[in-house]
């Protein structure tokens, strides 16, 4: 059985696996826009010691996920720590057979890192740097699908 049949995600479908090579470009793009320009994160064991070491702002517990409830999109990326597994999903998940794992849309607008270490360490949500244009652009996206739902199912498209 391959990994990608092992994996599941709650709710939503999961539309497309990455290669091996798109979830290492992925890791560097989260990197670049989450680390602070830290080189040192590179060799980190878990990505998410940038939340828990203070070196990106973000919030943790009982607030991250109540920020992460509140995210919309039409996509969201899912990443495993081990950098390797990577796959893109149709709905916010609230759960991930994975034990360390980061999700955000595909702009970057925000992240969520889900640890093992979860009520002591963990969960840790964070924003870009400069959110604003990119949550606008995930709620057009969000109006866009659902103006396009909306005209299949009154037989217009």
């Amino acid at each position: 059985m391959t990994r990608e049949r092992e994996l599941t995600v709650t709710p939503g479908n999961v539309v497309r696996f990455f290669s091996e090579e798109e979830a290492a470009q992925l890791v560097k793009l989260w990197i670049s826009t989450f680390s602070n320009g830290d080189k040192a994160l590179k060799d980190e064991q878990f990505l998410w010691h940038i939340f828990s070491g203070c070196v990106y702002p973000s919030v943790g517990g009982d607030m991250a996920l109540k920020q992460y409830s509140a995210q919309i999109g039409t996509e969201f990326i899912i990443l495993s720590n081990d950098r390797k597994v990577a796959f893109l999903t149709d709905k916010l998940p609230d759960s991930v057979s994975l034990s360390d794992y980061y999700v955000f849309p595909p702009n970057f607008a925000w992240t969520m890192a889900f640890t093992h270490e979860a009520g002591w360490l963990g969960p840790y949500f964070a924003r870009h740097p400069k959110p604003e244009a990119l949550d606008r652009a995930n709620e057009a996206a969000v109006r866009k699908a659902m103006e396009a739902d909306l005209a299949r199912k009154n037989g217009w498209a």
